[in-house]
């Protein structure tokens, strides 16, 4: 496998690990960087694009990328290719439920994928929502004994460790489902869409001023004003932002809680579904969308 810190901190502990584990491994942006490599250490499509050309160049099982402080989790399958963190998350729950036979409700954002509310449903369990911010999972968690919690930007942990995200136990996790399933990255996302059915995610962002800030906060959240969707609205929930849901589709609009910025998530059957659920909602309020 190929472990990219992205230049941060989990290289001796995740090391340590693999190597106990025997795992073969090569490491790419090893050494500590102040600026990170002059890149976002963030594992996003966009950073990892060394990661990737390292596991085709290396013909490895896995890419694992954590993020600078080694909280975040970021994947790359054997054929190259991005594993989101949504998927991760609901490839994880899935394997603690049906491979190590544990059981637990899940806990997610409510801007992180349904897949997670799916994998509960079908071994009797339930998956809880609350709003952004890892605290909110942590206490959703020890409210609900819930088995796993984690958020779409790549942060989870599990029951019995610690209450905030960890990316070098995820990805502990991850390589023990590789070796344990005898499945290869890809194999498992197959299998996982082959049961509980496709859903794929978009994400768009906005820098606000404070007049455009006021506009659509009045237009959406007091007003409560929404555009005219493709799906059938089932319900709405404004716990943070404005969060439609359809029967097997959402999409929704919140602030950013640490920067001047909208943000505009939307999760459907497919990626262009999910996009133009992301459209609608943008259209609606005045923002510019390319997609």
């Amino acid at each position: 496998m190929v472990l990219d810190p992205m230049y941060g901190v989990s290289l001796t502990g995740l090391m340590t690990i693999l190597y106990t584990a025997r795992c073969d491994v090569d490491v790419i942006n090893d050494r500590h960087d102040a600026f990170f490599g002059r890149h976002l250490p963030a594992p996003t499509p966009e950073t990892l694009a060394d990661l990737q050309q390292a596991v085709r160049a290396h013909n490895a099982c896995v890419g694992i990328a954590t993020d600078g402080d080694a909280d975040r989790l970021g994947i790359i399958d054997e054929e190259g290719n991005y594993v989101s963190a949504n998927e991760i998350l609901a490839v994880l729950y899935d394997y603690l439920l049906k491979y190590k036979g544990w059981r637990g409700p899940a806990v997610r954002n409510l801007a992180t994928t349904h897949l997670l509310d799916r994998v509960a449903e079908a071994y009797g369990e339930k998956c809880y929502e609350v709003p952004v911010g890892f605290k909110h999972i942590s206490s959703g968690m020890e409210e609900h004994n819930a088995l796993i919690g984690g958020e779409s930007s790549g942060g989870l942990t599990v029951r019995g460790h610690i209450s905030g995200k960890d990316g070098l136990y995820a990805a502990s996790l991850l390589v023990e489902m590789l070796s344990v399933t005898g499945k290869t990255m890809s194999g498992l996302i197959r299998d996982l869409y082959d049961r509980f059915g496709e859903m794929h995610t978009a994400e768009f962002d906005w820098a606000l001023t404070p007049e455009n800030k006021a506009r659509i906060q009045k237009k959406v959240m007091e007003e409560r004003q929404l555009p005219v969707f493709r799906h059938p609205i089932q319900r709405v929930n404004y716990m943070d932002g404005c969060k439609v849901y359809f029967e097997n589709a959402w999409v929704i609009l919140r602030f950013s809680g640490t920067e001047p910025r909208v943000r505009i998530f939307a999760e459907d059957d497919t990626i262009h579904h999910a996009k133009t659920l992301v459209g609608t909602m943008a259209d609606f309020v005045g923002l510019p969308f390319d997609a």
